[in-house]
């Protein structure tokens, strides 16, 4: 029996390839020991078969953004109640949701230094990205002012007359912490919830604005960003952002 050794140094030794390039290997998912994936170079082996994909690369991991189906009351940039569940926690391989179609598979490194870049608030449920592509992260953040929001918001009261048709108006006269809000498309989807499609939106906007017309909100979900949709991602799942979406 052989003295067990790290699995970088055994599969370079077997490849006649450097160790950083058998690191490479391992963490791209590409190596199994006794049929099992295994993803951390210094795992220890001794005599276990270890095979290498033939379709392995030594191109490095390609940045990836996920977007998550944020459940309500769950923590997401915005705070939350001491113990709520945070949504980094749904990004595990077993959330992924089992209608992704980007051919993709879940490695450890898919999940390293995601940056989130779309926070919602704790009671809000909906569409969340993360990135860890410097290009996702460039857009989302500078052109935050402008990017759309598709909210569905659960009311309870009545609106006041005329209401609906203030919120759609460019000289709405609202306010939202000393600034100048612009109009929204909001619309009726039934009689207890409202469509908001705004742009820029910011943390308690929704809220506000449902207020100065007569109404509470019961509860939101944030349905697209952009023009990527969440379209029917279940709560608690999260999916890769496929190559032809755009925000």
């Amino acid at each position: 029996m052989t003295e067990p050794t790290r699995l970088a140094k055994r599969l370079a030794e077997m490849l006649g390839c450097s160790r950083r390039e058998a690191e490479q290997f391992i963490t791209g998912g590409f190596v199994r020991v006794d049929g099992v994936v295994v993803q951390e170079p210094q795992h220890r082996v001794q005599d276990q078969k270890i095979e290498i994909s033939p379709d392995a690369s030594l191109l490095g991991v390609v940045p990836v953004t996920l977007l998550l189906h944020k459940p309500a009351g769950s923590e997401a940039g915005l705070g939350a109640a001491q113990g709520a569940l945070r949504s980094t926690d749904l990004l595990q391989p077993q959330s992924l949701w089992g209608e992704d179609i980007s051919g993709l598979s879940p490695l450890k490194k898919h999940f390293a230094d995601q940056q989130l870049l779309t926070p919602l608030a704790p009671r809000a449920s909906g569409l969340v990205v993360f990135s860890q592509d410097w290009r996702i992260g460039r857009k989302l953040t500078e052109d935050a002012a402008v990017m759309e929001h598709e909210v569905l918001v659960e009311v309870s009261g009545d609106i006041k007359a005329g209401g609906l048709e203030r919120l759609n108006r460019i000289d709405h006269g609202f306010t939202f912490n000393g600034q100048q809000l612009g109009a929204a498309k909001v619309s009726w989807q039934s009689e207890k919830r409202l469509r908001f499609a705004l742009k820029g939106e910011r943390p308690g906007q929704i809220a506000y604005l449902c207020e100065c017309v007569g109404l509470q909100v019961e509860s939101m979900k944030r349905i697209r960003i952009g023009r990527v949709a969440m379209s029917s991602l279940p709560v608690g799942q999260w999916r890769y952002l496929l190559p032809h979406e755009k925000f």
